[in-house]
């Protein structure tokens, strides 16, 4: 688009041409009439904060001939008793803040355009967010409105050190994405990197918002299922990681936030481990840590004891399966892997009026009778039990999913290769948690390789703030 002209008639034509008024209902032109000159105010139908609008028109309404200067600067100094205004001279310019919902000004007699920001924008309140619950702390959440989100995020950072950078992104949906840094703590080198990507990036629309920013922002393997970056719903938590030097990133739309550069400790930790002394915050740490490890391998460290019971110790021999196995032990973990996932989105899409009876008939009626019937042996069963509980012991779904994808690939190669296939399939996780590169370039498993004592200290036992 090009500058916008002197001639009102013509920018104001220009501007119904190019969002077709007519056809759009929610695109709305009010003319009116200021101090004699004719004026249209141009707005999206839903996206105005009405009681200020119309206070405005009253204003303007208001106004006397010899009280309106010759230009928009001077009017928006003189004339109008509102804070967030601006003048625009390029017609993409008043593009972009009219599909945000910021009304846009043209006066007879005046160039150029006068954008006055009185938007809303529909949002549901600020409340705890279902993922990541804390027994104590805040209960309050982000929200899919970003403005909101930052002003979460400035409550708690009182510093004029925290910047907060908006950048766009999509060329149809012009996404808004907020950078918040501390200035005096950011690597600059990531920020640099972070916002020369960001500008970067040809897409016409962020369809999936958040998630498909991260994946063009952090593209990788797309068969290493560990998660490259760190997503929160907590305000608290990203305030402390801003405070930490790292970079928040919030996308609108989107009521959660990326949090820039992350580890595999930096995505396992919680806020709980916060909001109590420093032994409980340990225990609860080291606790997460040794659930997930053995989530990871007691299902295929079973199944190669089982296809070796003399490797079973003296003390150990009652784990072993004394029932008849009718179906083969694998394909009973792999079934039941399965399962677990089919009930996993049917509670998801249940009603919660339902959801308690059908947890019932799907606890007591499949687990009972599939025992019963041959199909599952108990001790497959309980097995099984023990890692669909694990898993929400990791607030992190990301992770969930690439921990439950490693374990089904060391359950395979342990029952096609025993011992060496079990050997095999950790040295795979190894080596895809070091080919997992973060967005600064350190390894995935830093502290503890590259080795830094002090910070791997911080990681795995919370120390006195």
């Amino acid at each position: 688009m090009n500058k916008l002209t002197d001639d009102y008639r013509e920018n104001t034509s220009v501007l119904r041409r190019t969002l077709d008024a007519g056809r759009n209902f929610d695109i709305l032109e009010k003319q009116l009439l200021i101090a004699d000159h004719a004026a249209s105010l141009f707005f999206i139908d839903g996206l105005v904060k009405d009681d200020i609008l119309e206070k405005l028109l009253e204003y303007f309404y208001s106004l006397k001939p010899e009280n309106l200067p010759d230009s928009l600067d001077q009017f928006q100094m003189q004339n109008l008793p509102y804070i967030e205004t601006e003048v625009l001279t390029l017609m993409d310019d008043v593009l972009k803040n009219l599909l945000s919902g910021v009304p846009c000004l043209f006066v007879n007699g005046m160039a150029d355009c006068l954008a006055i920001d009185c938007r809303t924008y529909p949002a549901r309140s600020v409340e705890e967010p279902m993922k990541d619950r804390t027994l104590r702390g805040s209960r309050d959440g982000f929200v899919e409105t970003v403005v909101f989100n930052t002003a979460l995020i400035r409550r708690r950072i009182r510093s004029p050190r925290l910047c907060m950078e908006m950048l766009t992104a999509g060329k149809s949906t012009l996404t808004d994405i907020v950078l918040c840094y501390m200035n005096d703590r950011v690597d600059r080198n990531c920020l640099e990197q972070l916002k020369s990507r960001i500008a970067s990036v040809s897409v016409d629309a962020l369809t999936m918002n958040q998630e498909s920013l991260a994946e063009l922002l952090l593209p990788g393997c797309w068969f290493n299922p560990f998660p490259k970056y760190h997503l929160t719903e907590r305000p608290d938590t990203a305030a402390a990681s801003v405070l930490e030097g790292n970079i928040v990133m919030l996308v609108d739309n989107s009521p959660s936030a990326i949090i820039l550069p992350t580890s595999l400790f930096s995505i396992m930790e919680e806020a709980n481990d916060y909001y109590f002394p420093p032994i409980t915050g340990t225990y609860l740490r080291l606790s997460r840590f040794v659930i997930m490890v053995l989530s990871l391998i007691l299902t295929p460290l079973f199944l190669l004891l089982m296809q070796h019971p003399e490797w079973i110790p003296e003390s150990f021999q009652f784990i072993r399966i004394k029932d008849t196995i009718n179906i083969p032990l694998i394909w009973q973990f792999l079934l039941l892997e399965l399962a677990i996932d089919g009930l996993r989105l049917a509670a998801i899409h249940t009603p919660d009026m339902l959801s308690t009876p059908l947890s019932v008939i799907a606890g007591l009626v499949i687990g009972e009778f599939a025992v019963n019937s041959g199909w599952f042996n108990a001790e497959v069963m309980l097995y099984m039990a023990f890692v669909t509980i694990a898993n929400y012991s990791q607030s992190n779904v990301e992770l969930n999913y690439a921990v439950k994808f490693m374990r089904i690939m060391l359950l395979l190669l342990t029952c096609w290769f025993g011992l060496p296939g079990f050997s095999i399939g950790m040295l795979i996780l190894f080596a895809c948690l070091l080919r997992c590169r973060t967005f600064s370039g350190k390894g995935y498993l830093y502290p503890l390789i590259p080795f830094h004592w002090k910070t791997l200290k911080r990681q795995l036992f919370r120390v006195k703030l």
